[in-house]
Formats: C-alpha cells, sequence, structure tokens
C-alpha cells in the first residue's frame, strides 16, 4: 500500500519529530510512504481570512504535489489541515482543469489515527508508555472533519497508559490560527481555561492528534510557569512498541469502520451548519 505524507506545516517547520513518528508507524503497518516535496502550506490561513479566490493557486500546487505519486492514500497528521484538503474540491469545483484532481485528493485523504483505525484496521498499535495523560480533541478534527472515535479507541489500547478524562473537553484552547492572533485577548482566556482543565486532571502528559493545538496549550503552559509533556498521538504509537501486542480491528467490522470515518464531518464552507461538539 502506497502512502502520500502530507507533512503540514507546523509539523515540517516546529514539531519533525512527529512526521517522522507517524512515518515509522505507518510502515510498521506495510505503508509504503512517499513525501512530495513541492507541497507547501494548504492554504488554510489565507483562505480563512477571507481570501478563497486569491489561495487558489496554493490549492492547485498542492494537488499537483499530492498527486505527483499515484498512492493508493493521503494521509496528514493534523485533523484541521486534512479538512482543508477535502475542502479544495468545494473551492476548485467549477476549475476545468482540477475540479477532478480536487475530488481524487479529498478521496484518498485521511487522518493519521483515523487512517490506522478505519483503513488499517489497528486496534493495539502495539505501543506502551507509563504514564498519566488526558487528550485534548480539536475543534477542526472533531466538528469539521466529523471524527470522535478514532484516537480515544488507539490510545485505550496502550499498554500502561493511564487515559484521564478532560473537563470541558469540546472547547477550544483559543489558537484557532490567525484567530489567536486577531483577537488575541479572546484567545488567552480561552487557552487559560485549557491549561485550566488540563491541570486539573493531575495528568502529567497532554496528548492531542493535531499539533497546532499543542503548540498553542505549551506556550501558555510555558508563559506561566506549569510544566506539561507534550505528545502527539503519532509519537505515543510508536512509544516502546512491542510488534506481538499489535490487534487489528475483526475483518468483518472493517467496511462498518470505514464509511463511519469519512465524510462524516463539513467542509470549511459548510462551518455555519449546526454539527454539535
Amino acid at each position: 500500500m502506497k502512502v502520500v505524507i502530507f507533512s503540514t506545516c507546523i509539523v515540517d517547520l516546529f514539531f519533525p519529530n512527529v512526521g517522522k513518528a507517524m512515518v515509522e508507524v505507518l510502515e510498521r503497518f506495510g505503508c509504503e510512504t512517499y513525501m512530495p516535496v513541492k507541497q507547501i502550506c494548504c492554504g488554510q490561513p489565507t483562505f480563512n481570512s477571507g481570501y478563497a479566490k486569491e489561495t487558489q493557486p496554493v490549492f492547485r500546487n498542492q494537488i499537483d504535489a499530492l498527486l505527483s505519486i499515484d498512492a493508493d492514500y493521503i494521509v496528514g497528521p493534523a485533523g484541521s489541515c486534512v479538512n482543508m484538503l477535502r475542502e479544495f474540491q468545494v473551492q476548485l469545483k467549477d476549475d476545468p482543469e482540477y475540479a477532478e484532481k480536487a475530488k481524487q485528493v479529498a478521496a484518498k485523504t485521511w487522518e493519521f489515527s483515523q487512517f490506522l483505525y478505519r483503513v488499517l484496521g489497528v486496534l493495539d498499535a502495539g505501543a506502551e508508555l507509563a504514564a498519566t495523560a488526558t487528550y485534548h480533541r480539536s475543534c477542526h478534527m472533531t466538528r469539521l472533519l466529523g471524527e470522535r472515535t478514532s484516537p480515544f479507541v488507539l490510545l485505550d489500547h496502550v499498554l500502561d497508559l493511564k487515559m484521564v478524562p478532560l473537563p470541558h473537553l469540546e472547547n477550544c484552547c483559543g489558537f484557532g490560527g490567525l484567530f489567536s492572533v486577531k483577537e488575541p485577548e479572546i484567545s488567552k482566556q480561552m487557552v487559560d481555561e485549557k491549561v485550566d482543565d488540563v491541570l486539573a486532571t493531575g495528568a502529567s502528559v497532554l496528548i492531542s492528534a493535531d499539533p497546532a493545538c499543542l503548540m498553542n496549550i505549551a506556550g501558555r503552559f510555558n508563559r506561566r510557569g506549569e510544566k506539561i509533556k507534550i505528545m502527539h498521538i503519532a509519537e505515543v504509537l510508536n512509544s516502546n512498541v512491542d510488534p506481538a501486542r499489535i490487534k487489528y480491528v475483526p475483518q468483518a467490522e472493517r467496511a462498518a469502520l470505514y464509511a463511519g470515518g469519512y465524510n462524516q464531518g463539513f467542509t470549511q464552507s459548510a462551518v455555519q451548519k449546526e454539527v454539535g461538539a
């Protein structure tokens, strides 16, 4: 199985260890991974700032990069960015050259934990982490991508990892891309509330499937003089792996998992829809 790695800017520039862990996990499960060098930003920051038309050249570049390798799937480490790739088919629907290509990208693209659980059928990745942790559920992955299950299932099977529920799990961390730049005071209050909730759990590790959220929350921890270890779920699932512990979802259940994970959310254009928390 060939998999194109959608690296995302945050991982590429700030968390290369997350990308490395993601590749190692995927290759452990038999994937041939490829990293197109032409890929850059997916265009989400400028698109969310209202420059939909001006961002289209970025969309096209990303499509060309990701389709430059004839792979079965495209996998990324952030639900927010993965959802943006699915947005391409909406923004380029009238483009005679790229409309069909954008649909191809959308059909192949999955977030990392989604891909493991819903496509490969992984139940237990064979990882081990002796720690007490809590999980931050990112807004875009939950509300837009529609994924509420995969990370929790995978983390529940990590040996010696005690997961503590995070209070107000549905709350945003306050990052929201450029929202934190445009509304810094509101963003600060939101991330302070998130930090307080994390501290209330007593956990020593904060896990998420979105590196941008981890960067924002960890930054506030640092500014407040508090300590927390942050880990992307790919790093957790790549920790002290014993292949003998790897388990899969029964084959008979795979089709339902796959169908339950794709296109259950909404594109950025449909964000006004009430999709719950």
